[in-house]
């Protein structure tokens, strides 16, 4: 965990290494997490605060991106080791914060009582006092450090990511897709877009990664994982592949739900490879799919809520 300007990144050991991350941002004494990953990973953020050199009671903050479990699983536990910090949501996500039974439910009837307790621990409510609701515009002060926030839609509506203007950095949750470090290459990392269910919208995905390269940030800090340069590159692939993923949902259109579903998987890891290979990577069919297999399974069932719900 080396910090740039106060940016510290950290491994919430989430499914393997280098897969799900969570930030800290240090300014004169005081800390302020964004993302906390699932239950399971509130030890590894306590022990990153104590490495930068933090007690829990200097911590003002926890911004959530939104409030998917590998983002803000934690949270409520996390909250209950850092007595002066705020946790900071968008507005449509703050109520999953303060009773979090239905954002349980819902992903226990897609993957069992016995997955969700294995793989995310369980979910503790925050008290609403404790919630700050942040919507457009919204500015987190942090010793002075403005981190603001943004209205960033496409991946899902509850989505904001965080502009700090002291590094001319983005924290970027899900909107600026996904760049996994196996896939950097001698140009540079490369990037795909995530159309996880159920919000995906692309022309709204499209708008907020707009948005967020008009603020010219030199880094992008992505969940999954770490942060990336090259942004201008980066925002013109995954505007082309969004594009593609949509023409291929729309290809399926009409077709059987198992089928369409098959075929989906295999065009999405046709494209990615495609896309890899022009990249510089040098890796096998298989290697991707051992990297990119969940992530493909999702973006295929996004695509398909997308297009039921008339995309």
């Amino acid at each position: 965990m080396t910090p740039t300007q106060g940016i510290h990144t950290i491994d919430t050991g989430f499914v393997r290494p280098r897969f799900d991350a969570a930030y800290l941002v240090v300014e004169n004494g005081r800390g302020a997490f964004i993302d906390c990953g699932t239950f399971f990973a509130v030890p590894r953020l306590l022990d990153a605060l104590a490495e930068a050199g933090l007690a829990p009671e200097q911590v003002d903050w926890l911004i959530l991106t939104h409030v998917h479990l590998d983002h803000a699983g934690g949270a409520g536990e996390l909250i209950t080791h850092l007595p002066n910090a705020k946790a900071v949501v968008h507005p449509r996500g703050a109520r999953h914060l303060i009773d979090p039974a239905q954002l349980w439910a819902g992903a226990t009837a897609v993957y069992g009582e016995e997955v969700m307790e294995k793989t995310y621990g369980h979910l503790r409510p925050i008290p609403a006092e404790r919630v700050v609701q942040a919507p457009e515009g919204h500015v987190v002060g942090l010793q002075g450090r403005p981190l603001r926030c943004l209205d960033t839609p496409g991946h899902a509506r509850h989505h904001l990511c965080v502009y700090d203007e002291q590094s001319r950095s983005c924290f970027t949750g899900d909107t600026f897709g996904l760049s996994y470090r196996e896939f950097d290459a001698a140009r540079g990392p490369f990037a795909l877009p995530t159309s996880t269910p159920v919000q995906f919208e692309p022309e709204a995905l499209h708008d907020s990664i707009r948005r967020l390269v008009a603020l010219e940030p030199e880094i992008m800090y992505v969940t999954h994982f770490g942060g990336v340069g090259d942004v201008v590159r980066l925002a013109k692939g995954l505007h082309e592949q969004i594009n593609a993923m949509a023409s291929l949902a729309h290809a399926v259109r009409g077709e059987p739900k198992d089928k369409r579903h098959e075929w989906l998987k295999w065009a999405l890891t046709d494209l990615y490879a495609e896309r890899l290979a022009a990249h510089g990577w040098k890796g096998s069919r298989d290697e991707l799919l051992q990297i990119l297999g969940m992530d493909i399974e999702l973006n295929a069932q996004g695509l398909e809520v997308w297009l039921d719900r008339g995309g």
